[in-house]
């Protein structure tokens, strides 16, 4: 499976979330809701999610293995820095 797509909105704030992305899969499957967000050690992605009743968030959808995870984050922020 292959990422085909980023695309990247990045927000005017001085919020710790940066930007939104969304990813597409093989010309296929988009998902959107990610978002760039700034860390203590810089910036990572978080996954689309939503918020619980009880107030905790869970995300929609995300990668099962890490190094899917580390593929998309590698994509999703060279992306964002190119916008830099």
């Amino acid at each position: 499976m292959d990422i085909t797509d980023v695309r990247i909105k990045k927000l005017d704030s001085d919020g710790k979330t940066k930007a939104f992305a969304s990813i597409t899969f093989d010309d296929s499957f988009v998902v959107k809701g990610l978002k760039i967000v700034e860390g203590k050690n810089g910036l990572f992605i978080s996954m689309p999610s939503r918020k619980r009743s009880n107030g905790d968030y869970v995300d929609i959808a995300h990668p099962v293995k890490a190094e899917v995870r580390a593929k998309i984050q590698e994509r999703i922020l060279n992306a964002y820095e190119k916008l830099a």
